[in-house]
């Protein structure tokens, strides 16, 4: 049974969750692990045709209003300045950029959606759900992963809340 709220399970039930790269080396039988970012964060996403190959850009959810909300083990809560929003890793420089949300708000991970005629990794836009507490219902942001701290190119709202455990994939249309 899940239960939400402190102590419960939840996304910190082992601690915080940073972002890690494991490497497996079937040749040799060997596998490492990389601790890439510490922040808090879930979900990482990468454009879908790059699954299990090397990729550039990563996509991760932050919520790090909902992270207080849950106990970590070690009991030391996220970072306080780090507020919710979406990350763009650049693994190839290690640098990220932060498309930061209102206080309150509880963002999901977004998918990579590539343009019509992409001509790069990241040319394409990132939706995802994020919960407005002024509403008290989700909107469906979509970002371009290109101008990833701009503006959102659309902002749906939508008539309820989308719990945080609703999770999603891009599919074309034939």
């Amino acid at each position: 049974m899940y239960v939400e709220g402190r102590n419960n399970g939840g996304p910190s039930a082992d601690g915080t969750a940073g972002l890690d790269r494991w490497t497996i080396d079937l040749t040799h039988g060997r596998v490492r692990h990389q601790r890439l970012d510490d922040r808090p964060q879930e979900f990482p996403r990468v454009n879908e045709s790059l699954v299990a190959h090397r990729n550039r850009y990563a996509y991760s959810a932050s919520a790090a209003d909902m992270w207080r909300a849950y106990g970590t083990v070690d009991g030391v809560p996220p970072d306080g300045s780090f507020s919710n929003g979406l990350i763009k890793h650049d693994l190839f420089r290690g640098t990220s950029q932060v498309h930061r949300f209102p206080k309150g708000a509880a963002t999901s991970e977004a998918v990579f959606v590539p343009s019509r005629s992409a001509s790069a990794e990241d040319d394409g836009y990132t939706p995802a759900y994020v919960h407005d507490p002024e509403r008290g219902a989700s909107d469906l942001v979509v970002l371009s992963a290109q101008d990833f701290t701009g503006r959102p190119v659309a902002r749906i709202q939508l008539p309820g809340r989308v719990p945080l455990r609703f999770h999603g994939s891009w599919v074309p249309d034939p």
